[in-house]
């Protein structure tokens, strides 16, 4: 058994990646933790009375450990009045041909972290992770005497550094190839636009704690090819996008099935904080223009992206997705996970675990 699986408490040194937004399901993190690897719950849209349901939901289908994630508590950045201005007249095009009316961002809440992170330490998974930051001392002491593993995020060699002094016990280092919003959070986030390959043996050889490697990462051949670079794991998100317990729509997965998964960009357009997600005609919209900061243009583009959701207008969905896409296989979470430990071990990589 790897370091990191038994820290973990798994039997296969993978991880499924917290997807927020509604797709990391019961179903689908129950599952992957049956079969032996890490299930993750993306928590940070929840409010504290969802993330404890859905944990209770989690330990009615399984007694395996799973992970709760949440997004770092951010500083507040004010939005210039006329970044938003310069948005308005491109969504509110978008908004009339779904039908919708213009712009009524919803209300900004404030201290949910502080909530979210109470909820946690009382559901208690095994594992919590974060990302866009670091957490405050006193958030680790409370995890860590509740006997929680903490994973962090990191970009680069600096942040994975300042997450083993803040006292983490693994860190994921995510490379520029993953999907969904960058972890980055110290210097630019074009800095933080390194490789997975590139990326994991540098910070495996800055820390001594264990890392798993993040983005790109479709099938066990690339679990093996992160081992041989250093990593004690891997965290895969997109993989699991083609499993039937993931939680997205018809036309989300229509177009992983099509030739628009070959082209994917990072993008501030969503949320207006850089993620990498499948190029429709959202992102080309505002390719180019400036956006008000998360979480501001995430609330902005609630009502455009739900609506579009509902109307399986994938051109103007946000699609989260790496530069995988194309890899994407439709079946079941436990077959994938047993697929993966079966290519894995087939990859050379026996006797490295």
């Amino acid at each position: 058994m790897s370091k990191l699986a038994s820290l973990l408490g798994i039997r296969h040194p993978i991880v499924q990646a917290p997807m927020a937004g509604g797709i990391t399901t019961p179903e689908l993190v129950a599952e992957v933790s049956r079969a032996g690897a890490l299930g993750s719950v993306g928590a940070a849209y929840m409010t504290p009375q969802a993330i404890e349901a859905i944990c209770a939901d989690i330990r009615a289908r399984t007694t395996a450990p799973f992970a709760v994630n949440l997004f770092a508590p951010q500083a507040p950045k004010p939005s210039a009045p006329e970044i938003a201005a310069e948005n308005a007249p491109v969504l509110d095009a978008l908004r009339a041909e779904l039908g919708l009316p213009s712009e009524t961002a919803p209300p900004h809440v404030q201290g949910l972290f502080e909530a979210q992170l109470d909820a946690v330490l009382r559901c208690r998974p095994a594992v919590f992770s974060f990302t866009f930051g670091l957490l405050a001392p006193e958030h680790l002491r409370a995890l860590r005497a509740a006997s929680i593993v903490v994973i962090g995020t990191a970009t680069t060699v600096d942040e994975a550094v300042l997450l083993e002094e803040a006292g983490v016990d693994a860190i994921s280092a995510q490379g520029a190839e993953a999907g969904a919003h960058r972890g980055t959070f110290h210097g630019s986030f074009e800095d933080g636009l390194v490789g997975t390959m590139a990326l994991v043996p540098q910070v495996a050889a800055h820390v001594r704690v264990p890392v798993l490697a993040a983005g790109g990462i479709m099938d066990g051949r690339g679990i093996a090819a992160a081992r041989a670079l250093g990593a004690a794991g891997a965290q895969l998100g997109t993989a699991f996008l083609g499993c039937p317990e993931a939680g997205i729509s018809p036309a989300y997965r229509a177009a992983l099935r099509s030739d628009a998964a070959l082209r994917t960009v990072v993008t501030r357009a969503f949320t207006g904080r850089p993620g990498r997600a499948i190029r429709n005609r959202f992102t080309e919209a505002l390719e180019g223009r400036r956006t008000p900061p998360f979480p501001e243009q995430h609330r902005r583009t609630l009502d455009l992206r739900a609506a579009a959701a509902k109307q399986g207008r994938a051109d103007l969905m946000l699609l989260w997705a790496g530069q995988g896409a194309p890899l994407v296989r439709p079946m079941p979470a436990r077959e994938l996970v047993e697929t993966l430990v079966r290519e894995m071990w087939g990859s050379g990589s026996a006797g490295v675990w």
